[in-house]
């Protein structure tokens, strides 16, 4: 079998054999003919559309093991689908698993402990932990899934710099591997996929069942302030001085924006270029407008945001998108962000720089997102202080263009990009290929992954992804 970073199979499968597989599993079973077929493919970003030759509906882990058995036995790579915020590739020849029925959850007060299945988003699991008092590391989208969210590390724009990374508080997965067993995982029964899975992303087998700790907050101040674009520059500049003096519960980042004109947007956002400062902080509401007001006077003001808000309300901070749409991205973390750094992003991203890119963001991480865990993990991200993620928005007609202005940004950042990489912000254009991939996770980290592969993927089964291919 091919070990290609995202090649599908040359199999033409029998009539027969795709209704054996409807005989097998209780999911519908679609072929690109199928109604349904395409519903069943779709994804976050449409410029990234699914095109299997097969694909499996799963209700259960007994649909994902026969799929697993069926794909191995007939020369298939498998792909998997969950919530489809990040799709490497369209999965071509390969047998897609869609796991969206799926969607069991259970939390314990008591333990204080989520069990979530892979159908399930952190907008399912924010209301369930809000009324226990409980709540989860989850991202600045909640509309993103849980699983792929959490195996690709997991970046919280509140609880982050506190508690670390989504990965480091997993205590047990449930997980059917390339030769279709199905696992229960703990750092005390398999270790070593234990320690891969969690940032491995998608590398080692479909996992159907994940269980994480959960942290007692109810509440928080945060929220966004919005500036005019063209004062971009004292903005970044009084971010960037104020950064040192805050504790690790204060997480914070600047979007750099070109909104679109909208009506869902208020009017002094719509069509605007603007600066988009996004904080979130555990503290009370006095002690974080005492610790926002240097921001707060460093440039006008178009619209404040911030306030003490319900935890079940993470997503304000960002305000990310909810709805499907055709992008590009890029991304490259940073070792630093000192005065020249700022004065470059100006100079690719501000008023006179002719960007396009709907958003470029910029995120301070630190704190905790530094610590190993204490059952440590493969997300090769630690110690990486800075994330910067570039967004253009556009149909796949306008694709040069977009890849252009992105890599102009990216590239400009190049003296301060480190080579590690925070994994659910890959696009995939990014890492391409087993040197790109060990760039990502650094060449010891990788070595191990690999070697990890090779035991429990040793025909890379699991490949319509970042791969990491069998040692």
């Amino acid at each position: 079998m091919s070990s290609d970073m995202s090649g599908g199979a040359n199999v033409r499968l029998r009539p027969e054999d795709v209704t054996d597989l409807r005989h097998a599993v209780a999911g519908p079973v679609l072929e690109p003919d199928s109604e349904g077929y395409a519903a069943e493919c779709a994804t976050f970003n449409l410029s990234c559309p699914l095109a299997p030759a097969l694909v499996v509906g799963a209700t259960s882990d007994a649909d994902v093991r026969a799929a697993v058995r069926f794909a191995v036995r007939h020369g298939l790579p498998v792909a998997v689908k969950s919530a489809a915020h990040q799709v490497v590739s369209a999965a071509e020849g390969g047998l897609l698993i869609s796991l969206g029925r799926m969607r069991a959850l259970d939390v314990d007060a008591r333990e204080r402990t989520v069990r979530a299945e892979p159908g399930v988003r952190w907008s399912d699991v924010l209301p369930r932990t809000a009324e226990s008092g409980l709540a989860p590391l989850a991202g600045s989208a909640p509309d993103v899934g849980v699983v792929g969210y959490t195996l690709g590390g997991g970046q919280s724009p509140l609880l982050g710099r506190t508690h670390g990374y989504a990965a480091d508080h997993v205590r047990r997965l449930t997980v059917v591997t390339a030769d279709g067993a199905l696992r229960e995982v703990t750092p005390h029964t398999e270790p070593e996929l234990f320690w891969a899975l969690l940032g491995g992303k998608g590398n080692f087998g479909v996992v159907t069942r994940i269980e994480f700790e959960v942290f007692p907050y109810t509440r928080f101040y945060g929220g966004g302030i919005y500036f005019p674009g063209e004062h971009l520059a004292e903005v970044l500049e009084a971010w960037r001085a104020w950064l040192p003096t805050v504790g690790e519960d204060m997480t914070s980042s600047v979007g750099i924006q070109r909104l679109p004109d909208l009506p869902v947007l208020p009017e002094p956002l719509r069509g605007a270029f603007v600066v988009h400062l996004r904080v979130g902080y555990l503290g009370s509401a006095e002690e974080g407008a005492a610790l926002l007001a240097p921001l707060r006077a460093a440039a006008p003001v178009l619209l404040d945001l911030v306030e003490e808000k319900p935890y079940a309300s993470i997503g304000d901070i960002h305000q990310d998108p909810v709805e499907p749409m055709p992008y590009f991205d890029r991304s490259v973390c940073l070792e630093e962000f000192d005065e020249k750094t700022a004065w470059t992003l100006v100079e690719l991203t501000g008023s006179r720089s002719g960007c396009t890119l709907a958003n470029v963001e910029i995120r301070a991480l630190g704190g905790a997102f530094d610590r190993e865990p204490a059952t440590p993990n493969a997300v090769p991200s630690r110690g990486l202080p800075y994330l910067v993620f570039a967004l253009a928005v556009g149909a796949p007609d306008r694709a040069e263009a977009m890849r252009a202005d992105l890599a102009r940004v990216v590239d400009g950042l190049a003296p301060w990009a480190a080579t590690r990489n925070l994994v659910n912000f890959l696009s995939p254009e990014e890492a391409t290929d087993t040197e790109g991939v060990r760039a990502v996770f650094g060449p010891e980290r990788h070595r191990l992954l690999a070697d990890i592969k090779k035991r429990y993927d040793p025909d890379n089964v699991f490949r319509f992804n970042h791969n990491i291919t069998p040692a």
